[in-house]
């Protein structure tokens, strides 16, 4: 089967590809190296959306088709006209494209080239994993600018790479380079230049291959359980195992295990 393709708006792509399950959710502002406008944002939401319903995505690469850009943040130019009323409209716009990415049933691969800054890197914090390659360049430099990070930043980064080292970083407002961005767990994998969306679109097959109901279970119990004491993760890991235990998944897992063949999964629709 071929690969779909779909438009939302001028600067939302959105391909899945039937072979893998693996769905890439695209950038395409080039003219602005993909500045959160509250359009751009509208049609991210509206796209994360639609893959939230789609049962056969089993992964979603979220990457740019700019050369030297994932996203540089905001849009500043945008923000910069807009009065205060306007500028809580853009917020709940924005909150809501945030919100998307970070909701996403399945997990999300964010493929970074080029600069991942404020806005662009709280995109790429908001999905499970992060491939960067050797041109990134990643930061959160809202403080030196007046304001702070807003699309989950100061939330999620300190899971990432613990509350200290995430101080320090919007704190400074420095951007970090990819190299170092991977020491210090702001990313997981850096690729060869160029090569961020295949490393990630094969990162998001091998998830792929494997159970979609199991999948999706481990996600929620991982975002879930995370920060709650261990006796309440447990419980919340616990409740993921039964709904897994007893699908069609696990049945056909366990059979091809023993069959010694690749399973064909029953995935979601049973």
């Amino acid at each position: 089967m071929a690969e779909r393709v779909e438009r939302y708006g001028d600067w939302i792509e959105l391909r899945h590809d039937p072979e893998t399950g693996v769905a890439t959710l695209l950038l395409d502002r080039p003219e602005a190296m993909n500045a959160l406008s509250a359009e751009l944002a509208r049609r991210l939401a509206e796209a994360c959306a639609a893959l939230a319903a789609d049962q056969a995505t089993r992964a979603v690469v979220l990457g740019s088709t700019h050369e030297r850009a994932f996203c540089v943040g905001a849009d500043l130019k945008e923000r910069n006209r807009l009065d205060d009323a306007g500028l809580r409209r853009q917020r709940r716009v924005l909150r809501a494209a945030f919100g998307g990415v970070l909701g996403l049933p399945m997990p999300v691969i964010a493929a970074v080239r080029g600069f991942a800054l404020g806005g662009g890197y709280e995109l790429a914090l908001s999905c499970d994993l992060i491939v960067a390659d050797e041109s990134a360049v990643l930061g959160l430099p809202e403080v030196s600018v007046g304001v702070l990070p807003g699309g989950g930043g100061t939330q999620l980064l300190p899971r990432r790479v613990g509350a200290a080292r995430a101080a320090e970083l919007i704190f400074t407002a420095r951007k970090v380079p990819a190299a170092e961005a991977l020491a210090l767990g702001m990313v997981d994998e850096v690729a060869a230049a160029g090569a961020e969306r295949a490393a990630a679109a094969e990162l998001a097959a091998r998830i792929a291959a494997n159970s979609p109901v199991g999948v999706r279970a481990a996600k929620r119990a991982l975002r879930v359980g995370h920060g709650l004491d261990l006796p309440a993760g447990l419980e919340v890991e616990d409740a993921a195992w039964h709904e897994v235990a007893f699908s069609a998944d696990r049945v056909e897992g366990v059979a091809a295990f023993n069959e010694r063949r690749t399973p064909d999964w029953p995935g979601l629709d049973t």
